[in-house]
């Protein structure tokens, strides 16, 4: 039976609350920003805040981008076919007339930003070899194979952004998440010059040529635990810092290079503060007074023309995304917060789908210790009429079996990645679980983005399985909670995060009511043969390589201990996966299965790495529902 007789609120409702996002400020003053308003993002535009805004365009798969021309009302944006991740590029001008700039679905096009005249565009793509990302640039009104090869690449290769005289291109070579480099390559000569020479991993990321073009902004850990920001020298790399980390990551920030404002974001335990000022010196920045952003995260942060206005996304538990345009020019002359209220500005409305936003529930920070005694920060959210009293503390001792027999179900909910981290932005599913009496709990495990270098690099290679035991800590801590009920824990995550459900699976067995797994690792030696081909250097750098590791890959693989699994599990995938192909999915319910654990399988034709079509989501998490309804 459900928890509840009836929500007030349908699933469906939950699901159909709005996103906006993704926006970009047109020469001629209009914002574009991405909304799934049919079921899917699109690109929608308006003219002014609170408008009637105009959808754009109308496809049947999700517009993954979408960036505006500096110098004319038309606009780029990225779409693939089902999910498979091979991206193409668009033209959308103001008439309507849509452009496949690419047109080549084989291949991945990654966008790399316009000129500043608006005359060309760069990317970086594959089509060449599967497993490389060659630099290519194009004419604004060129389409398929016209594009000229200006770069022939080794590996992951994207491009961020041209230098302000057009006559360069700034180049990030991944080698994991967590190890990058920076070239500048000469166009006209393909001259590539390498920035960053380093030993062991250093992440650069959010890379922006400064105003002068002699120089980049960036944040880097290159010699810090966080991620600083640093302005860096364009042709030796010479570093020098610009705003410390201390103790959490600055991780995001954007430049205008006409202006010379910049914004900057930092990330405080998974929340976010976003500064705003212009640059006074190389390394010197005036900051204006930002009043606090409406929900708990933003990003997605550009200027708009002339630096005018600078565009966002925020969003929260109580707050689903929305897009907020600041203006420059009354932060700059307010002395204080309080005089610039109405600086920062609500543009979209996205639909809470008639759900009063106040019944939305916030969650509670808390931090619990894992077997090695280090503190692991975690979001813990009950629904609104259930708590019985202030969540204990991590030390307290557990509680007597018959306080369980009135308790809530928890679903604990493990992010994929591994290197991400779980955000207090909005979930229209999770807060249909907690309308329903669930308890959801949004653990941040070792190997997580947010919390330093050394911390993300606590699950590395042979490392792995301790991420799984902070999982075992977090229930240890759950029990610890009068208003949890010890015996009805979901164990509930996506790729990663899916591996994350089948290994808990395996490992305690008896301490789960379900599972829920969603485009996860079931085996990673078969996982890493059939990913795409671009993606296996990467992953082999954070899990261990097929010709090394392959018996301690063989060893972690849920598909080895899966005789151990016990609790009812629900698998669901995506027939065009490229990164977890779905044969990870058909391996673990085929061999749970014969041994006669209750297992459900979903496999949409239509869909890749997760579910993004409205229709798919409602059909496969009713399916979950009932699933939970049923065992749980």
């Amino acid at each position: 039976m459900p928890l509840f007789p009836a929500s007030v609120y349908d699933l469906e409702r939950y699901l159909t609350v709005r996103s906006a996002y993704g926006a970009s400020l047109g020469p001629d003053g209009q914002l574009a920003f991405l909304v799934d308003t049919t079921g899917v993002a699109q690109v929608w535009e308006l003219t002014e805040p609170g408008a009637w805004p105009r959808q754009r365009t109308f496809g049947d798969e999700p517009v993954s981008f979408v960036s505006y021309s500096p110098t004319r009302s038309e606009l780029v944006f990225g779409m693939d076919d089902g999910g498979n991740e091979r991206l193409q590029l668009h033209r959308l001008d103001a008439d309507g007339t849509r452009t496949n700039l690419t047109a080549i679905p084989d291949a991945k096009h990654r966008w790399g930003g316009w000129s500043h005249d608006g005359e060309q565009f760069a990317f970086a793509s594959n089509r060449r070899d599967e497993s490389v990302f060659d630099v290519y640039v194009q004419d604004r009104d060129a389409t398929g194979d016209d594009a000229e090869l200006v770069f022939e690449g080794e590996g992951w290769l994207t491009v961020g952004g041209w230098s302000p005289d057009d006559s360069r291109l700034l180049l990030t070579k991944a080698h994991s998440s967590f190890d990058q480099d920076l070239y500048v390559l000469d166009i006209e000569s393909g001259e590539r010059t390498h920035l960053t020479p380093h030993d062991g991993n250093v992440r650069y990321h959010s890379a922006q040529w400064s105003p002068d073009g002699d120089g980049l902004y960036l944040v880097t850990d290159d010699g810090s635990d966080t991620l600083e920001l640093v302005r860096m020298d364009a042709e030796t790399g010479a570093q020098s810092i610009v705003r410390d980390g201390g103790e959490w990551n600055i991780d995001g920030i954007a430049v205008d290079d006409d202006t010379g404002l910049l914004a900057y974001s930092r990330n405080v335990d998974g929340y976010t503060q976003l500064t705003l000022g212009e640059l006074t010196g190389l390394t010197s920045i005036d900051e204006f007074s930002v009043p606090d952003l409406p929900g708990n995260v933003a990003g997605g942060v550009s200027f708009g023309p002339d630096g005018a206005q600078l565009a966002f996304s925020t969003s929260g538990r109580r707050d689903n995304t929305n897009v907020h345009v600041a203006d420059v020019e009354t932060l700059r002359s307010a002395t204080t917060v309080e005089d610039a209220p109405d600086a920062i500005e609500r543009w979209t409305h996205a639909s809470t789908a008639g759900i009063p936003p106040e019944t939305f529930v916030e969650p509670e920070l808390v931090h619990y210790e894992t077997f090695d005694g280090r503190e692991i920060p975690a979001f813990f959210s009950v629904p609104n009429d259930a708590s019985d009293g202030e969540i204990r503390a991590a030390a307290s001792p557990p509680r007597s079996a018959a306080a369980g027999d009135a308790g809530l179900p928890v679903v604990v909910d493990i992010h994929g990645g591994p290197e991400s981290q779980r955000r207090p932005s909005f979930s229209g599913l999770v807060q249909y679980f907690l309308s329903r009496g669930y308890a959801v709990f949004e653990p941040n495990v070792r190997g997580s983005t947010g919390y330093g270098k050394a911390y993300t690099h606590l699950d590395d290679g042979r490392k792995r399985m301790d991420s799984v035991k902070d999982i075992e800590a977090a229930l240890d801590w759950l029990e610890t909670q009068s208003v949890v009920d010890p015996d009805r824990i979901v164990a509930k995550g996506g790729s990663y995060g899916g591996f994350m459900v089948l290994a808990a699976l395996t490992e305690f067995p008896d301490r789960w009511a379900a599972g829920v797994d969603s485009v996860g690792i079931a085996n990673f030696v078969t996982f890493l043969e059939n990913t795409g081909e671009w993606r296996r250097e990467l992953r082999e750098a954070e899990y261990g390589s097929l010709d090394g590791d392959r018996e301690f890959l063989e060893s972690i693989s849920p598909i080895t201990n899966i005789e151990r699994i016990d609790a009812p599990l629900f698998v669901l995938h995506g027939e065009n996966d490229p990164r977890v192909p779905v044969d990870e999915a058909e391996q673990i319910v085929e061999r749970a299965s014969e041994q006669g654990v209750p297992v459900e399988k979903l496999i949409f034709e239509d869909e890749g790495h997760g579910i993004s079509k409205l229709d798919n989501r409602i059909e496969a998490y009713s399916r979950v529902v009932d699933f939970l309804d049923e065992h749980v």
